[in-house]
């Protein structure tokens, strides 16, 4: 087990061990979050909290992230990637490319201070492509077309429900910049956004490739977003569970009412049609409530009463059978 809990130790943060796996990291993660949240959570201290559980899960979760951490610690967003990848093993998304498909080019990427501080950005192409015009390598005539670039954005359920207008910046060969990106409403988590003439530079007076941000969507918890469908907890109490009732949701677009049906039991999922992600070409996600039957922490005299009156009265036993 990992002893500390500093920002920089992720598995401290957390409280997990350096052999945890995905449903340990998950687990770990929803239990911080859910209490650390700053909606929940009054403590000044607690939207620090927050944003270190989250920058811990984003690494670990991240098997590439997760290796590099491990290899180099706090410090391996700062290793040149052509070292990190050899002294790990292996490069991002399976490594550099060889052989008749080109080398795999690394042109900088976002800094810890960018969004989420995600890691280089990958150039798929032929080296003599990109620089044989410069150097006549390869004897090539004419303009040549820049090539396409990749990049991830991290975005929050809300963002990837609503969509909206995001800046982002990016770090290359000519510096830094920064792109005005239009997110459509209902991105899913790997989707790609495409912006026109961003990527690398054409030579000879060829055009710019084009970018591409690969959508991540940022682990909530509150949410659970399974493709278009968003999954919810729904704490309701026994009575409510017993006798129905119509009950109070959050939803990324805003609380919505869904009806407990008369005799529900923990567990059970309620779905309210077309309330998950949108779909601006087809039919939205839905969005789903599980239910989870509270039971008062402190109970007054006249409460206990009508407990004990219950159980007294009541046939129902729920291990029956069993």
């Amino acid at each position: 087990m990992t002893t500390g809990g500093t920002p920089q130790d992720y598995y401290g943060v957390l409280g997990v061990p350096r052999d945890a796996d995905a449903d340990q990291l998950q687990q770990a993660y929803r239990r911080l979050a859910r209490a650390n949240h700053p909606d929940v959570n009054r403590d000044p201290a607690a939207e620090e909290r927050f944003k270190e559980i989250n920058e811990a899960y984003h690494v670990l979760s991240d098997p590439e992230q997760r290796r590099r951490y491990d290899r180099f610690g706090p410090d391996f967003r700062q290793i040149p990637p052509e070292y990190a990848d050899a002294a790990t093993g292996a490069g991002r998304r399976g490594g550099a490319r060889g052989g008749a498909g080109g080398p795999r080019v690394r042109v900088g990427g976002f800094g810890p201070d960018d969004i989420g501080g995600f890691g280089d950005v990958d150039i798929d192409g032929d080296l003599g492509d990109l620089f044989g015009g410069l150097f006549g390598g390869r004897g090539r005539a004419g303009p040549l077309g820049g090539a396409d670039q990749e990049a991830e954005i991290e975005l929050t359920v809300e963002e990837a429900y609503r969509g909206g207008r995001r800046q982002i910046t990016l770090a290359g060969p000519g510096g830094r910049r920064t792109l005005d990106v239009t997110i459509p409403p209902g991105v899913t988590d790997g989707q790609r956004i495409r912006i026109t003439g961003e990527g690398g530079q054409g030579s000879g007076g060829g055009p710019a490739g084009d970018m591409y941000l690969v959508v991540r969507i940022a682990p909530d918890p509150r949410y659970r977003v399974e493709g278009r469908n968003i999954v919810v907890d729904l704490p309701v109490t026994p009575w409510e569970a017993a006798l129905g009732a119509r009950v109070p949701v959050s939803t990324p677009g805003g609380d919505a009412k869904v009806r407990v049906p008369p005799g529900t039991s923990s567990g059970r999922r309620l779905r309210l049609r077309g309330q998950g992600m949108p779909n601006p070409r087809g039919t939205p996600g839905d969005l789903h409530a599980v239910v989870q039957i509270m039971v008062p922490p402190h109970v007054t005299g006249r409460e206990r009463e009508l407990f004990e009156e219950l159980a007294r009265v009541s046939t129902f036993d729920p291990r029956a059978g069993r």
